[in-house]
């Protein structure tokens, strides 16, 4: 398999919730007018507590310092996986199940913290900048690597991956297992021709800036069951455009512009975290999405600025339930 190392370097934001009035023209102008702004990577997630943004350096210049603006101070790299030639493929249904053994487990035990992105299109591992001498001893032997250069996919030679590389070197930590919620919605995982866009502008600027209420806003407890729980994503990442919502929200859109894959299927969300998980903790998404995979079970996985979200097949979450629920029953245990 190949890994190639992407031409973006990303910063990860969170926008308050009642501080997103400041930034509703930066961020309608990076979502329908790229051209202006020159970003080629936006991802945009609405959660409970605030909005995840997620975006490349020309973006970054949009989005003023505010005290309603957190930025994490890293420099964040994108990682893709391509299989026979192929970009690991979400819309086929496979998300990070496909690449959690040999990618993000591997990283976790090298202490690599990770930032996860699934579009409709393929999957977005993030890694710190700093990291990336770690990322790519640990993944040579599994992966030829490349890394893109002006848009060309340049080999990593074997000399050069040695050049200053080395294992973390650390000893094996054990992860803390975090609680999960288990919402009642039902999502969707779709894409829009991006020709199309300006046609449901006026409802996605409904959706992302107009639909909040006291009740969508109101904090959860740790341990606690919600019925449902607001999320909503919006990628344009290099002219592809993904989004997650749940059925509610799909509702609100012309049907016949957005499309899914051929099966049409709907997933649960497994919410991860029952306080804000930071960006140091390594081995967080490998604790859900490596038993996943044992499991065979398809998976998206959205990290934000305060929590992991994983969606997976409506069909299997009463198996994710069973599993994830003696997994933490082991860890107490021990």
């Amino acid at each position: 398999m190949d890994l190639h190392i992407l031409d973006h370097r990303l910063r990860v934001t969170s926008i308050s919730k009642n501080g997103l009035v400041h930034f509703t023209h930066p961020l309608i102008k990076l979502i329908f007018l790229r051209n202006r702004t020159g970003c080629k990577f936006f991802s945009l997630t609405e959660t409970p507590e605030n909005y995840t943004v997620v975006l490349d350096e020309e973006g970054f210049k949009e989005l003023q310092p505010s005290e309603h603006l957190q930025v994490e101070g890293s420099i964040w790299l994108p990682l893709n996986v391509v299989a026979n030639g192929n970009v690991s493929s979400s819309s086929q249904a496979v998300g990070v199940t496909k690449i959690a053994k040999s990618v993000i487990a591997p990283l976790a035990e090298q202490h690599v913290s990770v930032f996860m992105l699934s579009t409709y299109q393929t999957d977005f591992i993030l890694v710190r900048e700093k990291d990336l001498a770690v990322v790519v001893s640990t993944l040579e032997e599994e992966f030829h690597i490349f890394r893109e250069v002006a848009g060309e996919s340049v080999p990593l030679c074997r000399q050069d991956a040695h050049n200053g590389l080395h294992k973390n070197g650390k000893e094996a930590i054990l992860p803390t297992v975090h609680p999960v919620l288990i919402p009642q919605n039902h999502f969707c995982v779709m894409s829009l021709d991006p020709d199309t866009l300006p046609s449901i502008a006026t409802t996605l600027i409904d959706v992302l800036f107009y639909s909040n209420s006291p009740k969508d806003d109101a904090a959860s407890t740790p341990g606690q069951e919600l019925d449902c729980v607001k999320f909503f994503s919006f990628s344009l990442i290099d002219g592809y455009i993904s989004l997650v919502m749940d059925t509610e929200a799909q509702r609100q859109f012309p049907a016949d512009l957005l499309f899914t894959s051929s099966s049409g299927e709907l997933w649960r969300m497994v919410r991860i975290g029952g306080q804000p998980l930071g960006f140091d903790e390594c081995g967080i998404v490998a604790q859900i999405s490596q038993p996943l995979a044992d499991s065979d079970i398809s998976a998206y996985y959205i990290s934000t600025f305060s929590f992991d979200h994983a969606l997976v097949p409506e069909e299997d979450i009463a198996r994710v339930t069973e599993m994830l629920h003696h997994q933490r029953k082991d860890a107490a245990a021990s």
